[in-house]
């Protein structure tokens, strides 16, 4: 019986809408639209993505100002908001060894 992460991301995924975003259906469109309005609008670009077992993508936009969204990529192109916020901050890589 194989393991399946899913339904438990779909959990976790969940808890991170933000209450206005869980009143709401959720905004979906055309992938490229969606990337271009984000940059447009909120100067976000793609920091990091993940591959989901059913082929979908979970993409992050940040921005140098701190606002993030998150958004899931279908293979059809479409893409939908999972969540939004402000106060994004990056970790600073470290090396491991001496002197780290």
């Amino acid at each position: 019986m194989a393991f399946c992460w899913f339904p438990m991301a779909g959990v976790a995924l969940a808890m991170l809408v933000t209450p206005a975003l869980a009143q709401q259906q959720p905004a979906c469109g055309d992938r490229n639209d969606l990337l271009t309005q984000l940059k447009q609008k909120y100067k976000e670009t793609p920091t990091g993505f993940g591959m989901t077992g059913q082929g979908s993508v979970v993409e992050l936009m940040t921005s140098e100002s701190g606002s993030w969204t998150l958004i899931l990529s279908f293979p059809s192109g479409r893409s939908c908001l999972i969540a939004t916020g402000e106060g994004w901050e990056m970790w600073q890589a470290r090396l491991a060894g001496r002197g780290a």
